[in-house]
């Protein structure tokens, strides 16, 4: 049930699920227009404005998803996953945003604290 609650979710209602905490701290690296950045190492897909139903993915609601993860990047280090949904970034309900909105905030904070939902995980 949980994982049917997390991958089919209605954006706005109440969700239980197992919740995986994982804290990324990004690193300094440099853009392609020679900017100093701080890189976290994983893209995403989805948002409240996406229509699922077009994700290569096949996901089955407009959460928030992790598309890639770089290999030796802070996301790998810190154990993201690709699939895995992202259900709070800081404290941040992130079910509910927009995919604009989601990539803003994740560019804005040098610290990740997520919580996401990753399918088949039921018990830690």
């Amino acid at each position: 049930m949980c994982a049917k609650m997390a991958f089919q979710h209605q954006a706005g209602t109440a969700m239980e699920c197992l919740s995986i905490p994982i804290t990324l701290h990004k690193e300094p690296g440099v853009d392609p227009e020679g900017r100093e950045v701080l890189k976290c190492g994983f893209k995403i897909g989805g948002g409240i404005d996406q229509d699922y139903r077009k994700s290569p993915q096949g996901y089955t609601d407009n959460g928030i998803y992790v598309t890639e993860v770089h290999e030796g990047s802070p996301a790998a280090k810190s154990g993201l996953r690709m699939h895995d949904k992202i259900l709070q970034c800081n404290g941040y309900d992130f079910t509910m945003v927009t995919h604009k909105k989601a990539v803003d905030y994740i560019k804005k904070h040098p610290v990740l604290n997520l919580l996401v939902a990753r399918k088949g995980v039921t018990s830690t």
